[in-house]
């Protein structure tokens, strides 16, 4: 039952993401992101993309920091991850 985030390993777009989930609900993970001031347009089905810039502050308010392998472990054991050919394309 946490926020959880991993360590930023994603290039794209002149900065480094990593991903923001929450292993209980996404109601969890859409009032953590509205707390922590998150744009909405950073939400892709199951995470949230969060630049390593901000790994700090969302540490700092309770996100639980852990390995990538770890964060898609309780992703799965919690039902809200969205398996590759599931996923909804962008449409922008």
């Amino acid at each position: 039952m946490a926020v959880l985030i991993d360590p930023p390993l994603w290039p794209r777009h002149g900065r480094v993401w990593g991903h923001l989930v929450s292993d209980t609900s996404l109601a969890e993970l859409h009032a953590f992101a509205a707390r922590a001031g998150i744009p909405e347009r950073g939400f892709d089905q199951d995470h949230y993309d969060v630049p390593a810039e901000r790994y700090g502050e969302l540490v700092a308010l309770g996100a639980e920091l852990v390995d990538g392998r770890v964060l898609v472990r309780r992703l799965r054991a919690s039902g809200l991850r969205v398996r590759a050919r599931d996923r909804v394309p962008h449409t922008h």
